[in-house]
């Protein structure tokens, strides 16, 4: 995001270890705006029930999926700048635009059969279990996970701070996405937002939608990619 990731890295250039941890913090929570993760989180929660615990919770597994590839994807760059082949990293991110369009689908799906109406019978809808989030969350944190890595190493020379510091990125991404899904979940726990929001839902699983096409061609290199 104009460089606001490169920017925040490199202030802990030599700095102690808590300086390192609050960047690292900051990256975490930076990195769960990214536009791939508000369009994915957002219609996973909207394609479940409306119960805002419930939502937080889906939230924070998803990040915990999310986190768990990260980290495992980011250590080996951390310690030996080992880099997944570019053949694999673009079949991984267009794997993620691929789980933001069937997300989309299923949101679309559920429009239609009436899952967004206030009232009694339509306050509530089948949810995603734990599991299920937990892999949407593994499929969605292979893609960028290798730019993370460059981050954590550039501004971190020390092996044993870089792996504390990939942690606690991975740990704020799923904070971070638990505060967003427990926020969104809440407001449509609301008869009027829930009304109001019945009319936009077919526009967001659309824009969903077409954000995960053009995201997986240009993980392909078939559009132009800004990510």
């Amino acid at each position: 995001m104009l460089g606001l990731d490169d920017r925040i890295a490199s202030l802990g250039t030599g700095e102690t270890f808590v300086i390192i941890a609050a960047i690292a913090v900051l990256l975490g929570l930076r990195h769960a705006t990214d536009p791939d993760h508000l369009t994915a989180v957002t219609t996973l929660i909207a394609g479940g029930g409306h119960d805002h615990r419930k939502a937080r919770s889906l939230g924070f597994i998803w990040g915990l999926g999310h986190a768990t590839t990260l980290f495992a994807f980011g250590l080996p760059i951390v310690l030996a700048k080992s880099y997944l082949p570019e053949a694999v990293q673009q079949g991984a991110e267009a794997a993620v635009g691929l789980l933001i369009v069937g997300l989309a689908v299923r949101l679309l799906l559920r429009w239609r059969d009436g899952a967004f109406r206030a009232g009694p019978g339509h306050a509530h809808g089948h949810a995603r279990t734990p599991l299920q989030a937990y892999g949407i969350g593994l499929v969605h944190g292979m893609g960028g996970s290798a730019g993370v890595g460059v981050l954590l190493l550039a501004a971190i020379p020390d092996h044993a701070e870089a792996i504390a510091a990939l942690g606690v990125f991975a740990a704020f991404t799923a904070i971070s996405m638990a505060l967003a899904s427990s926020t969104f979940g809440y407001a449509l726990t609301r008869p009027p937002v829930l009304r109001r929001y019945a009319t936009v839902a077919p526009a967001l699983g659309a824009l969903s939608l077409a954000f995960g096409v053009w995201y997986s061609l240009g993980a392909l290199n078939a559009v132009p990619y800004v990510f």
